[in-house]
């Protein structure tokens, strides 16, 4: 494996370093109009993100402060109508909030937001914007009812540009009592796998679930303070296998329906992202770039859903170290064949009639296309046989030419 560059390197560092620094560790309480606890959260956190300046793009690494508040707008929810919710404000305008869910036998943290605001010189000094940034990302966060959840060991939720590390976690909603039950759900990352397996029957090759068809081809547009950065025009087709309720393993597929969709984004410097909402799913495109090749790539893809069928509801799966649909800066990559990313053992897209372009692009329209191989290919094809054919028919004129000649050697006059 190579040595990872000297950028590489300081992100590796910032994240150990994100995860070493937890901060001070603050109980957080939501009461109702009564007075009566309903959500508690007991937890530090780390923050490490990166912002862009006039130099370039920046890292912040920064944890939840001691002084940290629980705003007035946290709620209790009221029954069938609203679910409640933990804000947590510190600093000059930042605030972390978690939302609540529930169904007849477990509650869960359904979606973790960070609010963020570039114009604190404290956290984002020389920041080249000075905007109030938001994201978002379903969580794994999830316990049985009148249960705790509990998670000694880090865990990291990754949103965009944005890595959160909470470490020795105790958080509870939809309290009987005022105060922690003393029966918890472990976390995941708490768990110790067995070294050995149980016996049992083997495992099955997953179910594939019906194939639905091609999916709608659609033009996506992401821009920024300097013009737009992004032009995709592709369909979609997600592949996720996953374990059902009643422990077989299954292969889900389906389409990103475009009119269904909520599409946003951002620009920088040195990192281009799409974000697609459709439904329940949060479905995030990072492209990257290599300056000393001058070429773009699509370097990461990030799924957040949730499957109502599956023993884990919570899917998520993401790869930061994808080299796919490459071109030159300037260029757009373009290919007509359908394409196989694959993200994870468990999550793939297909990608069709893809042509995409990300960074330097001359208003909102393509660069010269840079096809793929597999266009080329086919392409071959074709060729090969025309190719094939035209000799063929050489070979047979020639003969032709050869017989016909000899045959007028045999008579002679007399």
């Amino acid at each position: 494996m190579a040595a990872p560059s000297g950028a590489r390197r300081w992100q590796l560092l910032l994240l150990l370093l994100a995860g070493l620094m937890h901060g001070a560790s603050s109980v957080f309480v939501v009461k109702n109009g009564n007075g009566t606890a309903c959500i508690m959260a007991d937890f530090s956190a780390a923050f490490l993100m990166t912002y862009d300046t006039k130099s370039g793009s920046k890292n912040a690494t920064f944890v939840l402060p001691s002084k940290a508040e629980v705003l007035n707008s946290s709620t209790c929810g009221k029954e069938n109508t609203s679910d409640p919710s933990l804000m947590i404000a510190f600093g000059s305008g930042h605030t972390l909030t978690l939302n609540f869910s529930r169904n007849a036998t477990h509650y869960s943290v359904q979606l973790l937001s960070f609010v963020y605001n570039l114009s604190d010189t404290d956290i984002f000094p020389n920041a080249s914007s000075k905007e109030i940034k938001t994201v978002e990302s379903i969580t794994d966060i999830k316990a049985d009812i009148d249960k705790k959840y509990r998670c000694v060991n880090s865990n990291q939720i990754h949103m965009n540009n944005v890595i959160i590390t909470l470490h020795d976690t105790t958080i509870q909603a939809y309290l009987s009592s005022n105060n922690f039950s003393k029966e918890e759900t472990r976390c995941k990352q708490d768990v110790t796998s067995p070294t050995t397996a149980p016996p049992g029957p083997k495992p099955t090759t997953p179910s594939p679930s019906p194939v639905p068809g091609s999916p709608s081809v659609y033009r996506y547009n992401v821009s920024g303070t300097n013009g737009t950065c992004l032009l995709a025009s592709m369909g979609l087709q997600l592949n996720i296998t996953y374990e059902k309720n009643d422990g077989k393993t299954v292969t889900r597929v389906f389409n990103i329906n475009p009119n269904k969709t909520a599409v946003s984004g951002n620009c920088s410097s040195h990192l281009v992202t799409l974000e697609l909402r459709s439904e329940n799913v949060i479905l995030v495109f990072s492209f990257g770039m290599n300056a000393s090749s001058n070429r773009f790539f699509l370097q990461g893809i990030q799924l957040n859903t949730t499957l109502p069928d599956a023993r884990d509801p919570t899917f998520k799966a993401s790869n930061d170290s994808l080299r796919a649909l490459q071109a030159t800066i300037g260029n757009s990559y373009k290919c007509n064949a359908e394409e196989n990313v694959q993200v994870t053992k468990t999550f793939s897209v297909n990608i069709f009639k893809v042509w995409v372009q990300a960074f330097k692009l001359e208003g909102d329209k393509f660069g010269s296309v840079e096809e793929c191989q597999l266009d080329e290919n086919n392409m071959l094809i074709p060729i090969a046989v025309g190719g094939a054919l035209a000799g063929l028919v050489l070979i047979v004129l020639i003969a032709y030419l050869i017989g016909r000649k000899r045959s007028h050697a045999g008579y002679q006059t007399i």
